[in-house]
Order: C-alpha cells, then sequence, then structure tokens
C-alpha cells in the first residue's frame, strides 16, 4: 500500500475505485466496505483507493471538541494497509478544505487526483461546503466525470455505526472484550514509557508509565487490565492500571502496566499495550499495604485467564 499525504501528491495515472471516510478503528463493518472496494479494484483491473481526512473533521470546525478516537492515525494507517489496499490517500483536513463546493471536491479531488472511474460510499454520505451535497448529486457528476457510483446500503452503512457506538460504549464500561469483539483486533494504546514516582517498585510491582503523544486517542474506563504487549519481538503479558492511584494521593491519569515475568528497563522506548480482559474498577485503599495486596489479587485473576486462553 502507497501512502499519501493529501490528494494533490497522488502521481498514479491508473484509474481507480475510491471510497470515502474516517474509517475510525478500522472495524468489521469497515472492512466489509473495505473488502468490496479491493474485490471490485481487481475485477475491474483499476487501483483501490481510500480517501481519508485528518485531522478529524469536527476537530478543525467545533475547536471546543473532545472528540476521542479510536485510532492514532499511525494506527489508521497500519490497520488499513492489512486490508489489500492499493492506495491511502490522507488529505488534510482544513477549514480552505471545508469550503470547497461540491463541484470543486468532485472535480479537482476525486477526478483530477484521484482519478476515479467507481465511488464506492453510503447512501448518507454529503459533501462540499456546509455538506450540502448528498449521494444524488455525486451520481450527477458521475455523469458529467464519467464515473460509476455504487451506493452502500442503510444496512451496512448502520453496521458501521453501530459497531462505532457499541465500540466506544464498551471502551468506556472497561468492557474491552465487546470492544476487540466489533473491531476485529485487540484494542491498543501507544506511547513512550517515562518515568513515574516509582511507587511500584516499593512495593516489589514495578511498573511502565506509558505517555500517549495524542491526546484524542480514547483511553478505557479507569481500572485494572489484563494486557498484552510485543517487546522486543515476545509477547509480554501484564497488568495495567488506569487511573489516578487515589491510594498514594494521586492526581493526575496515568496509564501503569506491570508486566509479568519480564523485568528489563524500559524507560525510554515506544510501546504498544493490548486490552484483553477488564479485572476491576479503579479504588482507594485505606493503606499502600492493602493496595499491595489487592495487586497479588489482580496478578493471580491474569495469570487464570491467560491459563484458560491456553
Amino acid at each position: 500500500m502507497k501512502k499519501y499525504s493529501s490528494a494533490s501528491n497522488y502521481k498514479n495515472e491508473r484509474q481507480s475505485v475510491v471510497t470515502i471516510g474516517t474509517f475510525d478503528g478500522v472495524h468489521i463493518g469497515h472492512k466489509t466496505i473495505l473488502k468490496r472496494v479491493v474485490e471490485t479494484a481487481k475485477k475491474e483491473n483499476l487501483d483501490s483507493v481510500v480517501l481519508t481526512f485528518f485531522p478529524h473533521p469536527r476537530m478543525v470546525l467545533q475547536q471546543n471538541s473532545d472528540i476521542k478516537l479510536l485510532n492514532t492515525i499511525e494506527e489508521r494507517t497500519q490497520l488499513l494497509e492489512k486490508t489489500g489496499l492499493d492506495h491511502l490517500v490522507i488529505h488534510p483536513f482544513t477549514h480552505a478544505f471545508s469550503r470547497l463546493t461540491a463541484l470543486e471536491y468532485v472535480r479537482d479531488i476525486l477526478v483530477n487526483s484521484l482519478k476515479a472511474k467507481k465511488i464506492i460510499i453510503g447512501y448518507d454520505h454529503r459533501f462540499g461546503r456546509n455538506r450540502n451535497a448528498d449521494i444524488e448529486h455525486l451520481k450527477e457528476f458521475g455523469k458529467t466525470y464519467n464515473f460509476e457510483v455504487e451506493e452502500i446500503s442503510a444496512k451496512e452503512i448502520d453496521d458501521v455505526a453501530v459497531s462505532s457506538t457499541k465500540i466506544r460504549k464498551a471502551l468506556d464500561a472497561g468492557d474491552v472484550e465487546t470492544a476487540n469483539s466489533y473491531l476485529g483486533y485487540n484494542f491498543m494504546i501507544s506511547g513512550e514509557v517515562v518515568r513515574g514516582k516509582a511507587i511500584g517498585r516499593t512495593i516489589n510491582y514495578p511498573t511502565a508509565n506509558l505517555k500517549l503523544k495524542e491526546n484524542y486517542k480514547l483511553v478505557p474506563k479507569n481500572g485494572v487490565y489484563v494486557v498484552q504487549s510485543q517487546i522486543n519481538s515476545e509477547n509480554i503479558f501484564g497488568i495495567t492500571s488506569i487511573g489516578t492511584n487515589p491510594t498514594v494521593g494521586g492526581k493526575e491519569k496515568t496509564i501503569e502496566t506491570h508486566f509479568l515475568n519480564f523485568n528489563k528497563d524500559l524507560y525510554g522506548k515506544e510501546i504498544t499495550i493490548e486490552f484483553l480482559k477488564f479485572i476491576r474498577d479503579e479504588e482507594t485503599f485505606d493503606s499502600v499495604e492493602i493496595l499491595r495486596q489487592e495487586i497479588i489479587k489482580d496478578e493471580k485473576f491474569a495469570k487464570q485467564y491467560l491459563q484458560e486462553r491456553e
């Protein structure tokens, strides 16, 4: 898959099958549509193209939007690459771009830049300045610019919307297993391991404190989880605590992972944590010793869960 940082950078003379969307999560609903795009392109001897946007339109048009996304743009790119697409165009979403008329958008982006011969798009797709054009307008443009429009049905679009909603709700509730079933992969967060207060070391449970690069990345609800991570090409399991560490008077939200059977220095390294199972909610304990006893139970729970998964 070739990646482009804007539609104007897309230099390919072959005609294409194009689909357009945010594709946040690249979940099982999205994959049904993406599979159709890839298969149609192969069948009709065209190139498959996804046109997506970054930043998310709401980040630009609604300055106060506290939108949280299932994927960072890097994660989205990696997931899309696995679908067999030929090309991914990540076009910058700006105020100027949002002011393009429907004609300018279709002519300059879809036709002149992306060489669209076929566009596979949802029945409810809207585009152009103030989103005032719909799929019927797109079909009319198709007659002028010689491209076909294939409509994705209401049911398929609803399935995608339901999946996205259920994934976000599940993560907000700590139900990572449901989220993973809709994603088709384990929900993940990535970041750099930074130095924390080292409280875990004092109770013999050292943790890797993860600092996320992107503040728009959705984080599951506060609590303790069974997780896994690829470290030095090895699959390492652990328990991750998300929260403010109220037992020791913490105020800031942290993401700390104690890896099982692993004690190498991770400071400064970029790691990805995949969530497997919710253990319990965040709690405030009467003492650090009671907290330590609870972590022992968490570790026992994690090992039992992992043993049963084998």
